[in-house]
């Protein structure tokens, strides 16, 4: 199955190819400063699977990942991880935005104090153990 999303302007628009590896929210620090949010609600993709078309831009947010977003209206899209080579796209960004449900939170360590989680979904205090 192909699912295809893009940014609020539309210059970027990127497609999706098969099933994600997982769907999860994620709390980290960083997620909350790039996004602008309590948390960044993914797929994860192998690199492979997505082909992307419009201008982009990325930010190294960290030495193992880099956060892509629209070069022109900012919209952010992706986490693209350099190993392994998977990339976290927005879930938002999808233009069926209910293609995929989170199945689990990682890195509730770090959820803003006001966010309340009673969605019956696993949680972690980082990321998934093994």
């Amino acid at each position: 199955m192909i699912r295809e999303g893009g940014c609020l302007c539309g210059a970027v628009r990127f497609k999706a190819e098969g099933e994600p590896i997982n769907v999860r929210i994620c709390h980290c620090r960083n997620c909350q400063k790039s996004t602008g949010s309590p948390f960044f609600a993914r797929a994860l993709f192998a690199q492979s699977a997505l082909s992307v078309h419009g201008k982009t831009a990325r930010y190294a947010s960290s030495d193992a990942l880099d956060r892509v977003f629209c070069k022109k209206c900012g919209a952010r899209l992706f986490a693209w991880r350099k190993s392994p080579a998977v990339a976290g796209v927005a879930l938002a960004a999808f233009d069926d935005r209910n293609a995929f449900a989170p199945t689990e939170h990682i890195w509730v360590s770090e959820k803003m104090d006001w966010v309340k989680l009673d969605d019956g979904l696993p949680q972690y205090p980082q990321t998934v153990p093994g």
